[in-house]
């Protein structure tokens, strides 16, 4: 999925415009809480919510002064072949400045705003300067094959080359017959500083396999079916098969190659291509619902275009090819679905990953406890959500997976790590289990399932106390809704033996009181009463309490569900320092030292 801007707008007197602008892009307001009257979405610090924004991927345009913009994303800033757009635009709309991404979208994107205002877009890029165009960033439809050579060929246009146009002229420049050429062509061409080449994407691959075809067989069938026939890797648009073939390696492989979308299609959207096939098998159809996989893929991918390389076939590869008319932007048939698993920290932006602010962008629904979407802020804007109770976490993974299995971008939102004591698990449980089982169809099991790290509650303890996981440690969850009360007993007094420093999750409820003070009479069978135990509520969020407590002083009724619990080993220490107490735990260097000393 594509992401969308975001306008961003930090007072009144930019409301409008911002409106304007957002009219235009058809994108969401995000405005300054109590600083604008109206918008889609709020946040309380700008800087902040930029640079979250940008560091999801997500392109801003920001209703306000260019130095605002620039000091949000600076810190984060890393890579301009990867990071999105940011583009200015003053109160009243006078002019639009990309100020990041000119050659990812930016200085597209200011000119449409540009012209939908009626202002003067400020592209400073050099090419676009001199010819009014970037040379790596081709129309839509085509690709650049060379985009190592476009800084060269543009420094020797710049230096009075002229520009020479072969093929169709997608730039609609002044041919001055040399120069630089300009080179658009469905062939396999070399290119250098001096001649960038572009490919026209109307080819679209139709693929077949045996179940577990290997990699390399397939990518190898692809290969010499490009090459025999002249059609360069770049004028592909996509790879389509059949859904069954959603989850099969030889696949998802060879578009990554490519670089292009993997579509599938259901066996009768590929029945409905049996009248234009070249060679229409009854043994296929037999075994699975359709008269040709790879020619009805390409046929289906391809629209109204033409069959132009027909079944190719190894031992358990086919491969088939349809040329359209005009470039392929519009994919048809669906994505194989994902399912990203996404811890989002205790709550605070700032502790969540890139990566997870990534995923969340990307995805289409966003699936989890109500609570933890909430903590999304404005990032889960416009965004379908499924909202789930505490207590109905089976259900909400099997509803996100079956999600997924329809073809969908599906986020699944949990607080700290989603690996630990949350919902990623559960997921793979799912997947591991038979239809028969319990488990989920057989769409589900084919969707891409992504996990990512999260800054787990006993990180952001340790993170707040100083570093009492400085030496070995265990997590152990007093919830006996899952675990018999006999086992969780029996864990605590093996970490108990063991001295390990212990995190506690799930310490109280409604209803369970009696474990935390178990635990607590069992760890002072093995350390002294004076041990440091940290007590953490509400990480990361504004109601966050931090407090110290000995191990003989714990007591159960100042601990709820979001309090952590990290009780120190026999080692540990608190220490009174000018910023208040710190707890850590020794690892053993001053040991060490003396060692290497003596």
């Amino acid at each position: 999925m594509a992401v969308e801007p975001v306008v961003i707008c930090l007072s009144r007197s930019g409301e409008a415009t911002a409106w304007r602008v957002a009219e235009i892009l058809g994108a969401a307001v995000h405005g300054r809480m109590e600083r604008v009257d109206r918008a889609h979405a709020y946040f309380e610090n700008a800087l902040d919510h930029v640079r979250m924004l940008f560091a999801s991927g997500t392109p801003v345009v920001g209703v306000c002064a260019a130095g605002i913009l620039v000091r949000a994303v600076a810190p984060v800033l890393h890579d301009k072949r990867t990071e999105p757009p940011v583009v200015a635009v003053p109160d009243d709309g006078s002019t639009v400045i990309p100020l990041l991404g000119g050659h990812r979208g930016a200085n597209r994107l200011a000119r449409t705003i540009a012209e939908g205002l009626g202002a003067h877009a400020a592209v400073t890029t050099a090419g676009d300067v001199a010819m009014g165009v970037a040379l790596d960033e081709p129309p839509v439809g085509y690709r650049l094959a060379n985009g190592a050579d476009a800084k060269g060929a543009m420094a020797v246009m710049l230096g009075g080359a002229g520009v020479s146009v072969t093929g169709e002229n997608i730039f609609d420049v002044e041919d001055t017959g040399s120069g630089v050429e300009l080179l658009v062509t469905e062939a396999d061409e070399t290119g250098s500083e001096t001649r960038l080449v572009y490919h026209p994407q109307r080819f679209a691959l139709g693929l077949g396999c045996a179940r577990g075809c290997d990699v390399d067989e397939m990518w190898a069938l692809v290969q010499d079916v490009l090459h025999s026939n002249d059609i360069a890797q770049g004028a592909i648009a996509c790879v389509g098969s059949l859904d069954l073939k959603g989850d099969e390696p030889a696949m998802i492989e060879t578009a990554a190659r490519l670089g292009v979308p993997y579509r599938v299609f259901s066996a009768a959207e590929l029945e409905a291509q049996a009248g234009r096939l070249a060679n229409p098998s009854d043994v296929v159809f037999a075994e699975v619902g359709c008269h040709g996989v790879s020619e009805g893929a390409a046929l289906a991918l391809g629209g109204s275009g033409e069959l132009v390389v027909e079944k190719t076939k190894t031992a358990n590869a086919t491969c088939a090819v349809v040329r359209s008319d005009a470039p392929i932007v519009e994919m048809a048939g669906r994505s194989r679905g994902k399912l990203s698993i996404i811890g989002i920290g205790p709550g605070q932006h700032s502790w969540r990953t890139p990566e997870a602010s990534a995923l969340v962008a990307e995805a289409e629904e966003l699936v989890g406890y109500g609570l933890y979407i909430d903590l999304l802020g404005g990032l889960a804007y416009g965004k379908e959500r499924s909202d789930f109770p505490l207590g109905g976490e089976e259900d909400r993974c099997r509803y996100a997976l079956e999600q997924a299995g329809k073809g969908k971008n599906v986020a699944l939102i949990c607080s700290g790590d989603a690996g630990i004591y949350a919902m990623g698990a559960l997921v793979f449980e799912l997947l591991d289990r038979g239809v028969d089982e319990m488990g989920v169809s057989d769409a589900a099991h084919r969707v891409e399932v992504v996990s990512t790290p999260g800054v787990s509650a006993l990180q952001g303890a340790a993170a707040r106390a100083g570093a009492p996981l400085g030496h070995d440690f265990c997590a152990i969850s007093l919830s006996d809704l899952l675990t018999p009360r006999a086992d969780i007993v029996k864990r605590l007094k093996a970490a108990a033996e063991g001295d390990f420093v212990i995190a506690f999750y799930n310490p109280v409820s409604r209803r369970r009181r009696t474990l935390l003070a178990e635990a607590r009479d069992i760890l002072l069978q093995h350390r002294p009463a004076d041990t440091p135990v940290m007590l953490a509520s509400s990480l990361g969020r504004p109601e966050e309490h931090v407090r110290y407590r000995k191990l003989s002083e714990l007591e159960v009724d100042e601990v709820d569900m979001l309090t952590v619990v990290l009780v120190g080993s026999s080692n540990s220490k608190l220490a009174q320092l000018g910023e208040g107490p710190r707890m850590y735990t020794p690892r053993g260097y001053a040991r060490k030292i003396d060692g290497d000393l003596s």
